[in-house]
């Protein structure tokens, strides 16, 4: 399996976005150390939001061109439609509901099997959830300290299209987000801007 491996701050500077979540990860960012603190042309705009947005979610190129084209297909806007699409992955969810404290473990947990989705594991961390979904740790991975810290250390419900509890670990996808609803600060029109070109 092709795995994102860049040093997470330095990814972080370099797109002038904390991409990572980490809250030192922007510590060592100085003014001209992001190629977002350049002048860039319309394509150099279009090119740093696709990395950034790729880089958000761990995607590796093949697989996001994919889901570009799945994004065109439907009646939503596509910018917003390629959002929700990144946003029911289920290492995506395994994050967001406070299971890992990033998007890189939360994959991690997802393919060592510590995670289950209506009781079944699940092993695949582009799974895709459906609304109505129940993501939980498994069992005897609840005893792990760090998952347990993890989820009971987060917030109740920060996200209002999730749904969790906190007393069986687990948690629920209750709708798709509203776009302003997820807390990612990309222009998801220079991003289908960028793919016009070339899907």
């Amino acid at each position: 399996m092709a795995k994102m491996m860049n040093p997470r701050f330095k990814e972080c500077r370099r797109l002038g976005l904390n991409v990572c979540g980490h809250p030192k990860a922007m510590d060592r960012a100085k003014p001209g150390t992001s190629r977002g603190d350049k002048k860039l042309s319309n394509y150099g705009q279009q090119l740093l939001e696709k990395q950034r947005l790729r880089a958000y979610y761990g995607i590796m190129e093949k697989q996001f061109i994919r889901y570009v084209k799945e994004a065109k297909k439907s009646q939503d806007q596509t910018g917003y439609a390629l959002i929700k699409i990144l946003e029911s992955r289920l290492d995506n969810l395994v994050y967001r509901l406070g299971f890992a404290s990033s998007i890189k473990q939360a994959r991690q947990m997802v393919v060592h099997g510590h995670i289950r989705v209506n009781g079944q594991k699940v092993d695949i961390p582009s799974y895709r959830v459906n609304i109505g979904d129940e993501i939980s740790l498994k069992e005897s991975s609840r005893n792990v300290e760090l998952f347990k810290d993890n989820f009971l250390s987060s917030f109740p419900n920060r996200y209002p299209y999730l749904e969790k509890d906190d007393i069986s670990f687990s948690g629920k996808l209750i709708r798709f987000p509203e776009r302003d609803e997820i807390p990612i600060e990309i222009d998801d029109q220079l991003v289908v801007e960028y793919y016009s070109r070339l899907v």
